[in-house]
């Protein structure tokens, strides 16, 4: 039986950020996962520079780059008709990068071992100890069966949708909307990029692919959750024939090979409350948005921070635990919830309203406004501050 600062159950991109940020703080932290690493996960891995300027403040930024991870300069949104193509530089970066899972997710645990934080792999988390409404540590075992008890100040749920830390608190959810569409996931060799992130929007289907690690490329395919039922008999013809509504992309995919199974996914959206008495969340497991926009990454990095500073002053005595941590989720909503809303409007795979529709053919006429819509969808301004633009729209257009 150990007792430490914080027990962290999940290490991968909110859970070793966390630990990583209080062990450099003098923290006793313990981080657990399931996985051994390196190791997979389903996840579309693009970092974009808000996220990317995270890394930089860490200090592993340079630890990325040096993979062999292609930069992506410049993100293309073909709507049929219409396309718009511009640069996602800003905080600090030139572009966005996509690594893959096995390459950041070992590079962030090891990490957080680098600061201090005991990391153990292989080890499952059966349930959470308490001490009446206090949730005061795990009880867990590693590969050899051994179980363990481990006690800390406040045990952190980084552990994803299907958190466990969540679902035994029973976190309360909020601002909930239902699985929006179905994806399907895909590495491709000989399909280069050249720098860049490409997405095609069509009547009820979309897809979009970037460079990663290795010289391959994402595909990623996406069809209207309400069509999956009548589409799931022949997924690999569904999602060849997604791609074939873009026939230029189709053509430089057909000189290409897939290198990998489809490997499909939906999400739910949804807040939940991440704090209690003893506990908290972090990354999805707080708070989950379909992966259209492709934001995951960066909201757990910017909700470690969050978190880490939350617990810092409530650890130090500066402030109790409820204030703090109700400022964490105040400050993580304020963040996230234009954002939140913008991409459930995109998971829909609708035809966009005729305003939305005007705006963007006014976001073409030039590269400035172009540019703003790509550092939209790159999380570097907000949805309101783009569509609030007053040469996009003789009328006042927000998105709440």
């Amino acid at each position: 039986m150990n007792h430490y600062d914080a027990v962290i159950v999940g290490a991968r991109c909110a859970g070793a950020p966390t630990a990583m940020l209080l062990a450099r703080q003098g923290y006793r932290v313990l981080a657990v996962d399931r996985a051994a690493f390196p190791s997979d996960t389903l996840s579309t891995h693009l970092v974009h520079p808000p996220g990317l300027a995270a890394l930089r403040r860490w200090g592993l930024l340079d630890r990325v780059v040096a993979t062999g991870c292609p930069l992506i300069t410049t993100y293309r949104f073909d709507f049929g008709p219409l396309v718009l193509a511009g640069s996602p530089a800003g905080a600090g970066s030139p572009g966005s990068y996509a690594p893959r899972r096995t390459v950041l997710d070992e590079i962030l645990v090891e990490a957080a071992a680098e600061a201090g934080a005991e990391v153990r792999e292989r080890y499952s988390v059966d349930g959470l100890i308490t001490d009446g409404d206090a949730v005061t540590g795990i009880r867990g075992h590693g590969p050899d069966g051994h179980r363990t008890e481990e006690y800390a100040r406040v045990v952190i749920g980084a552990d994803g949708v299907h958190s466990l830390v969540a679902k035994s608190v029973d976190a309360p959810r909020y601002a909930e909307k239902p699985k929006l569409q179905c994806s399907y996931y895909a590495y491709w060799a000989g399909l280069p990029m050249d720098g860049r992130f490409e997405a095609y929007i069509r009547e009820d289907r979309a897809f979009a692919a970037w460079p990663t690690n290795d010289d391959l490329t994402l595909v990623i395919c996406g069809l209207p959750i309400r069509e999956f039922e009548a589409n799931r008999a022949d997924i690999e013809g569904g999602y060849l024939a997604t791609l074939r509504q873009a026939p230029a992309f189709a053509e430089r995919a057909a000189s290409a090979t897939r290198t990998t199974r489809l490997v499909g996914t939906a999400v739910p959206n949804f807040f939940r409350v991440p704090y209690g008495p003893g506990w908290a969340l972090v990354g999805d497991a707080g708070y989950l948005k379909d992966f259209i926009t492709a934001q995951g990454i960066q909201d757990a990095f910017q909700d470690a921070e969050l978190l880490v500073r939350a617990l810092d002053e409530t650890f130090t005595g500066r402030r109790a635990f409820g204030p703090a941590m109700r400022d964490y989720q105040q400050a993580r909503d304020a963040r996230a919830m234009q954002m939140y809303e913008f991409t459930a409007e995109l998971a829909t795979l609708d035809q966009a309203p005729p305003e939305v529709q005007q705006v963007l053919a006014r976001a073409a006429e030039h590269q400035d406004t172009t540019d703003a819509f790509v550092r939209m969808n790159a999380g570097l301004i907000t949805p309101g501050e783009f569509f609030s633009d007053p040469r996009l729209t003789g009328l006042p257009l927000t998105v709440a």
